[in-house]
């Protein structure tokens, strides 16, 4: 057995009559001093000399320590035998702990223990009344879980550390600040902070208020794996859940400790702290709450391999949890772990995995799982149907959803709020709103009472199809039912009204907004601002961003996109780049929108330099471009007439794996039949037909245009015809363009046909058209059919423009015809047009 340290405070204060002639008299029958002990010095911390009591006695101690077991056994003068009393036999050679606490008076004197490293036996001796006395004490048992064997987390501790441990336990059992172990924690490690633990195992309050000191005189104590399990398990029983849940927390996150070190450490110390399940319950949930999904499977499997059974609260977080981000299969893995475990699930359980089902759209699946709960005694409740009913809407299904309602009612399960706004939800995602009109109503009707949900869904879809009338009918009875409208109802509407260039009704609902005590967000103001981008309100745009940064908001990357945007389309490139600059310095990143829009905007402007310099940026910032992003590259080399350039764009897009739409081959196309390279043009159409790409009207334009162009207006007619034939209904640019290239041929005829075709087909012509066969026939000297195109224009009330008066009034000079060509000089003056003067 290893010495006792020299110089250590264990020793008590003094004895009691009697107990001195067991250990050599020290003092006399009265309690005084003998002669013998007046000078003996006994040994203390600091060194220095204190009384001839405590010197004696702590030879012995030291003697006694440094003795082999052996002896103690097997000598008439040991302490094993002045005991009287028969102790069980030490299975290890080295003695674990010797320990010592003192008295609360002065009859009472210390105890010690010698606990063997076994930890099977202790050994009490109680000196007390002149009496010594010995007991025999069994640790508890081992088996604190049904036929499992828990690993022991106790690993031996010096000597000196033992003392420490019952230093601070007779401290916290004292309670008061002159007993305070303060001045000797700082000798603390987490052995003796796990073994103060499992001291207190049977007193909680004292368990707490050395954890909770520990807490808070000495925050940056070193925990291990180990101590801080120790701590939560106490937490634990004393059911400071959320405590226990900080400490799992930090434990969790602590570098280079796996999971199989948590689990085993809460585990090994399980057993001596008198802990239950609810450690690994909450173990699970942390995991969750910190979106460490994997972390929480591997947790809840190491358990189940050691034999744990994991609580089914606990199961059921980790299923949801793993539903929530859509790690399904992986969801299906542990479900059927958890059966298989024999652990019994619940109602609770079914709706996650019926979820589980809804989200993998396996409607049909989620049936038969309803039906095999159902089997095992496990029945759906208002929540099943509820998920259920809005997954069937999410597909379209919406008959089988009424279906579900009757067979709710059918069990006595009512549809409730949620329910209702499913239905109607559905309804308006398929374009039925009238229904959804109607559910509204019979919602009413039997007393359920619509929120601010059901009036949104409403509003949402008349603005989305631009129906001003029945949105602003839904928000006014909102106002009637007494359901207060929020941000979502108020966006709606603001954007509503700025798309339409209705900017006073819009500013209306957020002046009233702010009226109502609602406070604007980045959103808001966002809508706004591009209300005002698009109508090309650049100032009233910029006026709002300010009013935003007044109010506290943050411009996103959103925001700038959206005057960035309205820059470019008013081609304010300067400001658009000092904005962007400024983005870049307040620490907005740029997205690849921004550099999108930007590119976009030099390449309408034509400087292909810069757009190709902000294309290179954003490949270094590791932005991934997109179809889009190259479209407006490749339309502007196209317009610029280098066509190899934009070749190689073509390229280098499919080398990205980034595949062209119909807006990129319309525009390659286009580029073509601009050049007159038509046969190009055609190989582009095949390919693009070929490879399963719908034509849409602006293709099928531009190889009409292209045909014109190259002279062969007869060919772009027949294109036409076959366009028709499949599906594709030509629009007025159509025929505008046919009719040019007709006149360019100077076949008036066929020209005057194709307007009365388009007439026929709906399409009215406008001033484009009429334009276009007016000055076909100035151009011809056919003045007086000009003059009835002018009538006819003007009768169906389509207004001419300065260049309808200026091919009129060239017409007429040319013929000759000076005073008709003054009184068109005069209506065109009237009308608020500038004639050039050039006839």
């Amino acid at each position: 057995m290893p010495a006792v340290p020299a110089g250590t405070k264990y020793l008590p204060k003094a004895y009691e009559k009697g107990s001195a002639r067991k250990y050599g008299r020290l003092t006399n029958k009265g309690g005084r001093p003998t002669k013998n002990s007046a000078n003996r010095p006994a040994p203390l911390a600091n060194g220095k000399k204190k009384g001839p009591m405590a010197s004696s006695l702590g030879r012995w101690v030291e003697g006694m320590a440094n003795k082999p077991a052996s002896s103690l056994k097997s000598k008439n003068t040991s302490l094993w035998s002045k005991t009287k009393h028969k102790t069980n036999k030490l299975r290890d050679l080295e003695a674990r702990r010797i320990a010592e606490t003192f008295g609360n008076s002065k009859r009472t004197q210390a105890w010690m223990i010698i606990e063997c490293s076994n930890d099977d036996v202790q050994v009490l001796r109680t000196v007390k009344n002149g009496t010594t006395t010995t007991q025999t004490l069994e640790t508890p048992s081992k088996q604190t879980h049904p036929s499992i064997e828990l690993p022991d987390s106790s690993t031996p501790i010096s000597i000196s550390d033992s003392f420490m441990v019952e230093k601070i336990l007779w401290s916290l059992k004292q309670g008061n600040k002159s007993n305070s172990p303060h001045s000797y924690l700082f000798q603390l490690n987490p052995s003796i902070f796990v073994d103060v633990l499992y001291r207190c195992h049977e007193n909680l309050q004292m368990g707490q208020r050395f954890i909770d000191l520990i807490a808070t005189k000495y925050p940056n104590f070193k925990h291990s794996s180990i101590s801080l399990s120790a701590a939560i398990h106490i937490l634990a029983r004393s059911r400071r859940v959320s405590d226990a849940q900080a400490l799992i927390l930090r434990m969790v996150r602590k570098s280079g400790v796996s999971r199989v070190e948590i689990v085993d450490s809460l585990v090994s110390t399980y057993r001596n702290c008198g802990s239950n399940p609810l450690v690994f319950d909450l173990l699970i949930r942390t995991y969750v709450q910190a979106r460490k999904l994997r972390e929480a499977t591997e947790a809840f499997r190491v358990l189940k391999s050691r034999g744990f059974c994991v609580p089914l609260n606990a199961c059921n977080c980790l299923l949801g949890g793993l539903v929530k981000v859509e790690w399904v299969d992986l969801a299906w893995e542990v479900y059927g772990e958890i059966v298989r475990s024999g652990i019994e699930v619940n109602v609770y359980t079914l709706n996650i995995m019926v979820n589980a089902l809804c989200k993998d759209r396996k409607l049909e699946n989620a049936k038969l799982f309803l039906s095999e709960m159902e089997d095992k005694g496990i029945f759906s409740d208002i929540v099943t149907y509820n998920t259920l009913i809005n997954s069937y809407c999410r597909e379209g299904l919406i008959e089988e959803a009424f279906e579900l309602i009757n067979s709710m009612l059918s069990k006595g399960l009512k549809p409730c709020l949620f329910t209702y706004n499913a239905i109607i939800n559905g309804l308006c995602k398929n374009g039925k709103y009238a229904r959804a009109k109607e559910v509204l109503d019979e919602m009413l009707q039997i007393g359920l009472s619509p929120d601010a949900t059901t009036y949104n869904t409403l509003l949402v879809e008349c603005c989305r199809n631009d129906n001003m009338s029945d949105a602003e009918a839904i928000f006014d009875e909102m106002f009637l039912r007494g359901v207060v409208p929020d941000l979502v109802s108020y966006s709606s509407l603001i954007g509503l009204f700025s798309r339409n260039g209705h900017l006073d009704r819009a500013l209306e609902y957020f002046k009233g907004m702010k009226s109502v005590g609602l406070i604007p967000d980045n959103v808001i103001y966002t809508i706004l601002i591009g209300g005002f981008c698009r109508n090309g309100m650049i100032l009233e745009a910029l006026k709002v961003r300010d009013q935003m940064l007044e109010q506290g908001c943050f411009m996103d990357v959103v925001t700038y996109n959206t005057i960035l945007n309205g820059l470019c389309k008013e081609k304010m490139l300067s400001d658009a780049d000092q904005l962007f600059n400024e983005m870049v310095e307040r620490g907005v990143y740029p997205d690849f929108c921004t550099f999108t829009t930007l590119m976009h905007g030099y390449c309408k402007d034509g400087n292909m330099n810069k757009a190709l310099s902000l294309f290179g940026s954003m490949l270094e910032r590791n932005l991934k471009p997109d179809v889009v992003t190259y479209n407006s590259l490749i339309d502007g080399y196209c317009k610029e007439g280098e066509m190899n350039r934009a070749n190689e764009l073509w390229d280098d897009m499919i080398a990205r794996n980034i595949f062209p739409n119909h807006i990129t081959y319309s525009i390659l196309i286009n580029g073509f039949c601009s050049q007159g390279r038509v046969s190009e043009a055609f190989r582009l159409w095949d390919e693009m037909v070929g490879k399963g790409i719908e034509p849409t009207v602006v293709t099928c334009n531009t190889v009409v245009k292209g045909y014109c162009r190259s002279g062969d207006a007869a060919k772009a007619y027949d294109f036409l015809n076959k366009m028709t034939s499949k599906g594709v209904v030509p629009d007025s640019i159509t025929f505008n363009t046919l009719i040019h290239g007709f006149i360019k041929e100077e076949n008036m005829d066929k020209a005057l046909d194709l307007v009365y075709k388009m007439e026929n087909q709906g399409l009215l012509p406008d001033v484009v058209t009429y334009n276009v066969i007016l000055d076909g026939f100035c151009r011809e000297g056919r003045m007086q059919e000009a003059n009835l195109v002018y009538k006819k224009m003007t009768q169906r009330g389509v207004n001419p423009d300065r260049s309808t008066y200026v091919s009129l009034i060239n017409g007429h000079v040319t013929l000759n015809n000076l005073k008709e060509a003054f009184q068109f000089h005069d209506e065109m003056l009237q009308r608020g047009f500038v004639p050039d003067d050039k006839f």
